[in-house]
């Protein structure tokens, strides 16, 4: 799958996967927040902030203890990484060399397992591996994400052509509304009762 021919010049904004991760929960976060520019004032929201304070605990890893378990080699940390081919830029928690020669981008998600991935991390991390790819010149076959509130529990996701696939098509979607497509709103109604948006959004 190609690139959204109107791919970000180096003055026009990068996507960074905290980005996609948003417009994944709705397409018109980021219309209000990037092409309107009315901030969400998420810093204001409890559960963001408990978020942002306990991500500080990856600290407490076992980091001998996950290098050993994903057979890493070595790692680099808080790792900024941009990509002018896929118009992608952010920082990742960690960075791994693992033994067989490939690499690995691994994050810490302040979330419970719920017996599967959320879609949203998979395409996050996989936003990574495609600018690991593309910088190492090195191949990523695997995506790793620890969740916190499930005891650290480590869980590995395969970095297939689907998923990668997948997260283009999302890139795509999101640079189309920079450029000032009016997207559609999330299917889920669920999602809309506590948005700070609702009050202007038309469903």
């Amino acid at each position: 799958m190609k690139l959204y021919q109107n791919s970000f010049s180096e003055f026009e904004e990068y996507v960074r996967p905290s980005d996609i991760i948003e417009f994944l929960y709705c397409p018109r976060f980021i219309y209000f927040m990037k092409n309107l520019g009315i901030r969400q004032y998420e810093e204001n929201r409890f559960k963001v902030q408990i978020g942002r304070e306990k991500h500080l605990d990856k600290k407490s890893q076992n980091v001998k203890q996950v290098r050993k378990r994903i057979g890493g080699v070595s790692k680099e940390q808080e790792k900024y990484i941009v990509s002018k081919k896929y118009g992608i830029k952010g920082i990742v928690d960690e960075i791994y060399l693992l033994n067989d020669g490939t690499y690995a981008p691994l994050d810490y998600k302040f979330a419970e397992y719920k017996d599967k991935d959320f879609e949203t991390y998979k395409t996050q991390m996989a936003m990574y591996g495609l600018v690991i790819e593309e910088l190492y010149k090195a191949k990523v076959n695997k995506l790793f994400l620890v969740y916190l509130r499930s005891k650290n529990l480590l869980k590995e996701i395969e970095f297939d052509d689907k998923l990668k696939k997948k997260s283009i098509k999302s890139i795509n979607d999101y640079k189309k509304i920079i450029d000032g497509y009016y997207p559609k709103a999330t299917s889920s109604k669920a999602r809309c009762i506590d948005c700070c948006y609702r009050n202007i959004c038309e469903k």
